[in-house]
């Protein structure tokens, strides 16, 4: 079965917006949101997103 190039690329990165899933479940268990935004490098809209993603899962 072939597959496209994005399904390597999802498959390659285990990331939203360029950082480890894993590491933002742990940050928002002790950290409030601006915390978690200054510690990934990211705004505080992503992590809403990142948060409503979880939401969804």
């Amino acid at each position: 079965m072939r597959k496209s190039n994005k399904m390597n690329i999802s498959q390659q990165h285990d990331s939203v917006f360029g950082i480890d899933f894993h590491q933002f479940l742990t940050l928002e268990a002790d950290r409030n949101n601006l915390e978690i935004a200054e510690e990934l490098g990211i705004s505080l809209k992503d992590v809403h997103k990142l948060k409503e993603k979880l939401k969804q899962s």
